[in-house]
C-alpha cells in the first residue's frame, strides 16, 4: 500500500509549506492532501496559492481541499463582494482576527483606515489573478481514501457522506470534535487550531496552528497508521489514552 501524506491548516506560510514539502521527498514522497485554508494571518497566502496550484499543473499527485478561509477570500473577490454566513455577527473577511487584511497585503494591496469595502474590492479584483480565484473556487471539499476521510472541519455525525454538507465539511466544531463514537472512516481534519497534532481515535488535528506562527503539522499515513514528519524522521502519532 503506497503511503499518503496530508498537511494541515497552513495559512500563508510558504517557507512552511516548502520544508513540509521537502520532509515528504525526503520519506520518499507520494500522493499528498493538503487540507485547506492556504490563505489568511501568515505572510504570504500568494505564494501559497501559487505553489499549490503550480504543483498540480505540473501534475504533482496533489489533493487540495477546500477550507473556510479559502471560501471566504474567493467569496470577498466575486463580482459583489459576499460575507459567508458562518461568522460571529460583526466579523467580516477583513475583520483583523480573521486575516484578510494580511492576504490582500501579499498580493500588494493595502487595507488603510478609513478605506470602504467598495474600494478594497477594486483594488483586490485587479491585484489577484484570475486562476488563483479559479483555483480556489474549484477546490473539492473532502477526499476518501483507504478508509480515511480527508476534510478540512470535520463532518456531522451520522450524516452519509454524501449528504454532508459544504458548511458542515468546511465550518463543524462542536458537534464534530466532541463526539466520541467511531466514524465509518478515520477522519483527518484541521480547522481548529492546537499546539500540536491530536490523534483522539475516531479523528486525528493535523491544525497545529501554523496560522498563529507554531509548526505546520505533517503526516504520512499506511493504512490507517499514523506518523507526523519531523526533522528527525517520522515519529509515531498515538492515540490518546494508549
Amino acid at each position: 500500500m503506497q503511503p499518503i501524506y496530508a498537511v494541515g491548516d497552513i495559512h500563508g506560510q510558504k517557507t512552511m509549506l516548502e520544508d513540509a514539502l521537502a520532509r515528504i521527498d525526503r520519506d520518499g514522497g507520494g500522493r499528498v492532501v493538503f487540507l485547506g485554508d492556504y490563505t489568511d494571518r501568515g505572510p504570504d497566502s500568494c505564494g501559497v496559492v501559487e505553489l499549490l496550484r503550480n504543483g498540480q499543473n505540473e501534475g504533482r499527485d496533489w489533493i487540495t481541499l477546500k477550507g473556510n478561509h479559502d471560501r471566504m477570500f474567493e467569496m470577498f473577490l466575486r463580482d459583489h463582494p459576499a460575507n459567508d454566513d458562518r461568522l460571529l455577527v460583526g466579523y467580516h473577511w477583513l475583520h483583523d482576527r480573521i486575516g484578510g487584511i494580511e492576504t490582500l497585503a501579499s498580493y500588494g494591496v493595502d487595507v488603510p483606515d478609513g478605506i470602504r469595502i467598495y474600494q478594497v474590492h477594486a483594488q483586490a479584483r485587479d491585484a489577484v489573478p484570475r486562476d488563483h480565484l479559479t483555483f480556489l473556487a474549484g477546490l473539492p471539499p473532502y477526499h476518501l481514501e483507504n478508509k480515511l476521510l480527508f476534510v478540512h472541519a470535520g463532518i456531522r455525525p451520522g450524516v452519509p457522506l454524501e449528504q454532508q454538507s459544504e458548511n458542515d465539511l468546511i465550518w463543524i466544531r462542536h458537534e464534530f470534535l466532541d463526539d466520541p463514537h467511531p466514524h465509518p472512516w478515520l477522519v483527518v481534519h484541521g480547522h481548529t487550531p492546537g499546539r500540536v497534532a491530536e490523534h483522539f481515535g475516531n479523528r486525528i488535528n493535523l491544525d497545529a496552528g501554523a496560522g498563529y506562527g507554531r509548526p505546520l503539522a505533517t503526516a504520512v499515513f499506511e493504512g490507517q497508521e499514523c506518523w507526523l514528519l519531523t526533522e528527525r524522521g517520522r515519529v509515531p502519532l498515538i492515540p490518546k489514552g494508549r
